[in-house]
């Protein structure tokens, strides 16, 4: 059986990030959709982070789950990005905690209330998009 360049994303721990990739974007996006249509004005910027958020898992998860070098710095820029906000906000939300008390996003206080998967998950997946790019 020939071996494929795609044959790594779709087995083992590829497989597995892609999946949680997966329940994150549609968990967060389904959560601001629901704070944005129900409660906008209680925290504007609080939802509205979740909704980028949720975006940004989106194309997390379709541009891991895609083979080639474009895709790859994609994901690549997307992870950067959501670690970035990750720390960016979670740093926020512990210097002005009161600011994110009652309404929290997904970064807040560095996914917390997520168990710090979205802080986790991004460290993991740059992990692995490193590993792949020395196997192409």
């Amino acid at each position: 059986m020939a071996k494929t360049t795609d044959t790594p994303r779709k087995l083992g721990a590829g497989r597995v990030l892609i999946a949680v990739y997966g329940v994150f974007a549609i968990a967060a996006t389904v959560r601001a959709g629901f704070q944005i249509a129900t409660a906008f004005a209680a925290s504007p910027v609080n939802y509205s982070l979740s909704a980028v958020s949720g975006l940004i898992y989106i194309l997390a998860t379709v541009s891991l789950a895609r083979t080639g070098k474009a895709w790859h710095r994609v994901a690549w820029a997307t992870l950067s990005f959501e670690l970035a906000g990750v720390l960016l906000v979670g740093t926020f939300s512990l210097f002005y905690p009161a600011a994110t008390v009652k309404q929290t996003s997904v970064w807040s206080d560095f996914g917390m209330y997520y168990l710090f998967i979205p802080l986790i998950l991004p460290i993991l997946g740059l992990n692995w998009l490193r590993k792949q790019g020395r196997e192409q």
